[in-house]
């Protein structure tokens, strides 16, 4: 028997190496999961589409927490990478993922 899947509409990324945990990544990382939770939001729940998970040191080390959001749209891959984010501007990257809409230019950094 196979695993369920679960059509995602974005990923996002918490770092959690020592520098963002530092500022605070680890709670930003559980504050943000149970308001995906919380609002429907997470990939499981019906209505949800939205995959988080923690990730290993994402290279703006001074400036976290840093989060980097991977989506498929119609002219391909997009990636997003976000430095010194709060918890409001998690939620509002987690919402745009789950819409589909822009995502947030605040503490935006990297590709274009």
């Amino acid at each position: 028997m196979a695993p369920k899947y679960f059509k995602t509409s974005g990923h996002i990324l918490v770092c959690q190496g020592p520098n963002c945990q530092a500022r605070g990544s680890a709670l930003l990382y559980k504050a943000l999961w149970k308001h995906l939770e919380s609002a429907s939001l997470v990939y499981y729940k019906t209505g949800g589409s939205v995959r988080l998970s923690e990730s290993g040191c994402l290279g703006s080390c001074s400036y976290g927490p840093s989060l980097c959001v991977y989506r498929q749209t119609a002219q391909g891959l997009e990636e997003g990478w976000f430095a010194a984010v709060d918890f409001p501007q998690a939620v509002r990257l987690a919402q745009a993922v789950h819409d589909g809409s822009a995502l947030p230019d605040e503490g935006k950094y990297g590709p274009e």
